[in-house]
This record gives C-alpha cells, sequence and structure tokens, in this order.
C-alpha cells in the first residue's frame, strides 16, 4: 500500500491518543488490585458499556465477519447474531445478580455459591483453565488476525506484528490496570468505527468505479446490491453447496438461510439460534455472563449502571457495528471473486496466510491518503483494545483467583499488582505462540465452540436451581473436554453442527445427573448466597424460606415478569434495526427492499417503547434496592 507521510503522522496521532490518557491511571491502579482489575469498583454505566463494545470489537472480527459473507453469505452472520439471545438475556436477568454478589472477579463467585474443597478446585482450575488456556487462545485468535492485516498492508512477516503489538500492550496493561483500560477502550471505539465507515464507504467507492464507471459511494452502493441480488454462493470451505433440491444455491444478500439447503441451514442459522445461544460457553457472549463481561458488570458502581452498560453494549454490538463489516465484505466478492485473486494482488503477501478473511485487508488498499492512516490507528486500536482486555481478565484470574487464593495468601497489595504485571507478560508470549498454530478465524472460533459446548445451561441454572452444585460444573468441564476430542473421532463425516448437538447432549444429560446423585452445597452456604443476592424461581423455593426471605422481597428485587418483557423486547429492537438498516441499505438497488426495511421500523418502535419502559422501571428499582441497603449497613 501507499503509505504518505501524512499517514504516519495520523497513526502517531491516534496512538498517543489512545494510550496517553491510560498513563494517568497508574497510581490509582497501583494501589490495589481492587483497583487494578475491578478499577475500585465505580465504572458508570456509558464507560462500561463502552469498554465492552470496544473489547468485542477486536482486529480479527472484521475479517472473521468478511470470511462468514464470502462463504455463506450475509446469513452466514446469524452464528454470531444469534447470541442476541444470551447478551440481552444477560441485562435483563444476571446483571444486577452479579452486582449483587460483590465479588471481584466472576470465578470467586464459586465458593459462595458452592461449598467445600469441590469449589475451592473449580475456582481455581477454571482460574488457569480459563485465564491461561482459554484467553490465551482468544489473543492467538486476535494475534493472528493482525498477522494477516500486517502481511497484506506492510509485507511484514508475522514474528514482527507480534513483537511490535506486544511490546504496546503489554506495557500498558502491566501500567495501568482496568482503569487505563477503559479509558483506552472508550477512545478508540470511536477511532475504530469511524475506520470502518471509512473502509465501507471507499469499497463502494472503488465498486462503484468498476462497475458503472462512476466513482461514487451511492453508485457503489446501488451497483453492488444489483449485481449480487441473484448471485448464489458458490462454495463453502471449497465445497459445493449447489445441494439445495431446488437446485439453487444460497443467495448472497438474503438474510435468513435457504432452508431447502439443511446442512448449510443447520450450521449458520438452526444450531445457533435453536442451541448454541444457551448451551455453548463463549468468551463475550457467556450464557448467564461472565469472563470480561462480568468483570465490567462487577466493576461498576451500581446495579443500575450494571444493567445499563450491559445494555448500551448489546444494542452497540449487534446494531452500530456489523453493517460497515458486511459492506466491505460484499465489495471484497465483486473486487476479489477468489483467493487467486487476493494472491493477485499481492505478490509479496505470505501465501500462508491468504484465506477468505484476508479479503478485509485487502480492500483497505483503496483507502485514500490520510484515511490510510485513520485505519492503520484503527486497526492497532481495535487489536489493543481486546488484547488489553484480555491481558488484565487473564492475569486477575491467575493473580486473584490462583496464586493468592492458593500459593501466596498473605502477600501486600503491592504484591499481588506486581505479580498481575509480571502474568501479563506470561500471557502475551503463550497467545504469541498459539497464533502462529492457527490457520483462520473461523477454525479458531469452531474450536472454542467446541470446547465448551455444553456447558452453557449450567451458567444460567446455577443462578435458579440450589441443586447444582460445584460438582456438576467439574462433571460439565471434563465432558465438554472429553467430547471435543471423542465425538469428532466417532463421527468422522458428520459436519460441525451435528457433531455439536451431540457434544451439548451428552454433557447436559451427564451434569443433569451430577445434580440428583452427586454430592450438594451445603445449606449455610446455600442460605447465606441467597440472602445476599436474592435470586428468583421456584429453583430456591426451600432455600428461601430456610434463608427467611419473602416472597415479595424476592418479586420487588427482580421483577422477573418485567425482565422477561425486556428480554424479549431487547432482542425484538436488536434484530428490528439490524435488519432494517440492512434492507434500506439493500433497497437503494432492490426497491422492494423498502417496505419491509418500513415494516421493521415500524417494529422497532414499538418494541423500543417497551423496552425503554421496562428499562426505566428496573433502573428505578435498582436505586430503590441500593437505597435499602446503604440504609441497613448505616443501620
Amino acid at each position: 500500500m501507499n503509505i504518505t507521510l501524512l499517514d504516519w503522522i495520523i497513526v502517531a496521532a491516534t496512538i498517543l491518543i489512545c494510550f496517553v490518557p491510560a498513563l494517568f491511571f497508574a497510581k490509582r491502579s497501583g494501589g490495589s488490585t481492587a483497583e487494578f482489575f475491578a478499577s475500585g469498583r465505580s465504572v458508570p454505566w456509558w464507560l462500561a458499556g463502552l469498554s465492552m463494545v470496544a473489547t468485542t470489537f477486536s482486529s480479527d472480527t472484521p475479517n472473521w465477519v468478511t470470511e462468514q459473507v464470502r462463504k455463506y453469505g450475509v446469513a452466514g452472520n446469524w452464528q454470531w447474531w444469534a447470541f442476541v439471545l444470551t447478551g440481552v438475556a444477560t441485562v435483563f436477568f444476571f446483571a444486577r445478580l452479579w452486582r449483587r454478589s460483590g465479588v471481584m472477579t466472576d470465578l470467586e463467585f464459586y465458593e459462595h455459591r458452592y461449598s467445600g474443597k469441590e469449589a475451592s478446585v473449580v475456582r481455581g482450575f477454571r482460574a488457569v483453565y480459563l485465564g491461561l488456556f482459554f484467553n490465551c487462545f482468544i489473543m492467538g485468535m486476535v494475534t493472528l488476525a493482525a498477522c494477516k492485516i500486517a502481511n497484506i498492508l506492510f509485507g511484514m512477516p508475522s514474528w514482527q506484528t507480534i513483537v511490535i503489538c506486544g511490546i504496546l500492550n503489554v506495557v500498558f496493561a502491566a501500567h495501568s490496570g482496568l482503569w487505563g483500560v477503559l479509558v483506552i477502550d472508550m477512545i478508540q471505539f470511536f477511532i475504530k468505527m469511524t475506520a470502518v465507515f471509512a473502509a465501507a464507504w471507499f469499497s463502494l467507492v472503488e465498486v462503484g468505479r468498476r462497475l458503472t464507471g462512476e466513482a461514487s459511494g451511492w453508485a457503489g452502493l446501488k451497483a453492488l446490491v444489483i449485481q449480487l441480488k441473484t448471485q448464489q454462493v458458490v462454495t463453502t470451505a471449497g465445497r459445493p453447496v449447489m445441494s439445495a433440491s431446488d437446485g439453487k444455491g444460497q443467495p448472497i444478500l438474503d438474510l435468513l438461510p435457504n432452508f431447502t439447503m439443511l446442512e448449510l441451514a443447520l450450521m449458520i442459522f438452526i444450531m445457533p439460534i435453536a442451541i448454541s445461544w444457551w448451551a455453548n460457553w463463549y468468551p463475550g457472549s457467556e450464557p448467564g455472563g461472565g469472563s470480561y463481561i462480568a468483570q465490567r458488570m462487577l466493576a461498576s458502581k451500581s446495579e443500575k449502571d450494571s444493567l445499563g452498560g450491559t445494555l448500551f453494549f448489546n444494542i452497540a454490538h449487534y446494531v452500530l457495528r456489523p453493517w460497515p463489516w458486511i459492506i466491505t465484505a460484499l465489495c471484497s466478492i465483486i473486487v476479489y471473486p477468489d483467493l487467486a485473486a487476493i494472491k493477485s494482488a499481492f505478490p509479496n503477501a505470505d501465501p500462508a496466510l491468504i484465506g477468505h478473511d484476508s479479503a478485509f485487508p485487502a480492500m483497505l488498499k483503496f483507502l485514500p491518503v490520510g484515511f490510510v492512516g485513520l485505519m492503520i490507528g484503527g486497526l492497532l486500536a481495535a487489536n489493543s483494545s481486546t488484547i488489553l482486555t484480555h491481558l488484565n481478565w487473564g492475569s486477575s484470574y491467575l493473580v486473584h483467583d490462583f496464586y493468592r487464593r492458593f500459593i501466596k495468601k498473605d502477600g501486600s497489595e503491592g504484591h499481588y499488582v506486581n505479580v498481575g504485571r509480571l502474568s501479563t507478560v506470561l500471557l502475551y508470549v503463550v497467545a504469541a505462540l498459539l497464533s502462529l498454530t492457527l490457520s483462520s478465524a473461523q477454525q479458531a472460533f469452531q474450536i472454542l465452540l467446541s470446547i465448551g459446548a455444553g456447558t452453557g445451561l449450567i451458567y444460567i441454572a446455577r443462578w435458579f436451581w440450589w441443586r447444582v452444585s460445584a460438582w456438576c460444573e467439574i462433571v460439565a468441564m471434563v465432558m465438554s473436554l472429553v467430547t471435543s476430542l471423542v465425538v469428532p473421532l466417532m463421527m468422522p463425516k458428520a459436519d460441525f453442527a451435528t457433531v455439536t448437538m451431540v457434544q451439548v447432549g451428552i454433557t447436559t444429560l451427564a451434569w443433569l445427573i451430577t445434580a440428583y446423585v452427586g454430592p450438594q452445597t451445603d445449606p449455610a452456604t446455600l442460605i447465606s448466597f441467597y440472602r445476599k443476592v436474592k435470586p428468583a424461581g421456584p429453583g430456591w423455593k426451600a432455600i428461601r424460606a430456610a434463608a427467611g426471605v419473602t416472597e415479595v422481597e424476592v418479586a420487588t428485587e427482580n421483577r422477573s415478569g418485567a425482565a422477561f418483557v425486556g428480554w424479549i423486547a431487547g432482542c425484538v429492537v436488536i434484530w428490528s434495526a439490524l435488519f432494517a438498516i440492512g434492507n434500506f441499505l439493500y433497497a437503494s438497488g432492490d426497491p422492494s427492499r423498502l417496505r419491509m426495511a418500513w415494516i421493521l421500523t415500524a417494529v422497532l418502535v414499538v418494541s423500543g417503547y417497551a423496552l425503554l419502559k421496562v428499562t426505566r422501571q428496573l433502573w428505578a428499582d435498582s436505586t430503590a434496592s441500593q437505597a435499602r441497603e446503604e440504609a441497613k449497613s448505616r443501620g
């Protein structure tokens, strides 16, 4: 790419704008682990929400979306759109429960909810399992994407990208703690969104120039829709998908899959919407909330801020971000119809790193002077926001839930902060090595889903059913790992969706049996947990009576009916807004889409009103609940 002095100045400016403010939080974050890992529990809702959005917008995200669109059409995004159900459930059912628990990390929760040595074992094991293995695997995905982008843009080998990103991220993660991460995330969000909108616009300009001879984004959008309106996906991962009974393939622009192509529909829509959202554990979209999402909820200054931040995150995550990526991906189909075209356009790129996910950075060559620098800065921001969060989150697990809990219990706060800083270096080194073993974002995505298949339901049930024990979690973790290795060997010809469903069934059955026949949690622990958190549901009836908590008090604290309405309304708001935007964009080249766009807009308005009304009620209840607790503590 032609990168000018102006572009490099803009890159330097974006780095300074993002990272310099974080330097001022070093002293505050170094005061204690509560400040370093939880920001002193004083984060406002808007900062928590922006940080969640920025973290989930990593350098691998536009690459992954581009790969799905090129392989499966726009409908391929249902593999993550289905997790709207998970995210909005966290808003209305779990955000306030997490905040009431008062723990510093979501793993500390285990020794509040469960009893005996098994509770400590689960906490310690998951601290290493998630904080080291899972966490580094995710950072490896992000680092792989950064390597692919840098290889396309600059011809850089992977090791150089790893070293540059490592120095930048590790220094700031170790220096500034969660406060610095939050501030960096907030600034980076706006830089990243500006950059991807620019990428989409100038991709359309290039398509307009090629298809109509007019270098205009609006002309390009119209020509793009007309060109792809009847075009179908020809291959998925190198295999033909023209296997529908009517001989038709998957239309590229369609927002829903062609259900006559059962194998494809099962993988990209049926399994995600019916099973994955509640059955699979995946960081950022955990059933019941968890990982860095729980970290932000726990760092929030009140139940109201926890709920508000998580709601903002889900709306921004699913409504504001997808279409710039999708438009760029659709444009790449015109410009680079196959991998050979990408290789031809970038002859100096490493062939081993070229894949369909390389099409996104390949489209960046059409950015004009100035915007190239903005995009490079935006991609650095995307990489950093995710890596910084995972370094801080993973370090919190290793230090607070493993080292402090099991190895050195009597160290000073300064000692634990320093150990946390050292662990960030270890985490990045492991992640960098893992990135060298991966080949694509989709491969890593499926590995993570496979390893966590079947564990999701237990992370929901533990809030609503006293029988869920630490042994249930141990069995679920062991079975999900075993089935991820054994089931594919026993079903070598089965597709990924079928294998995952078998895994989910085996793992779920195993932990449900354990709930009835395995050792149970000590009643005193259950009663103490219930008095503090006050979860709703018939699964706690006996414990609720023993704890002396009235039905009226539980109903007031949880508002389950309103929460359910909020969940449904929130999902409808997000999907209707997402698809209304898509249909308005499509209408430029296909006027028949305009009617559906306005229908979806009407649905958005009605569901938005219901969502706003419910949210205000729950916010008022949370404020009143906090006032009651403060009055009790004073009295």
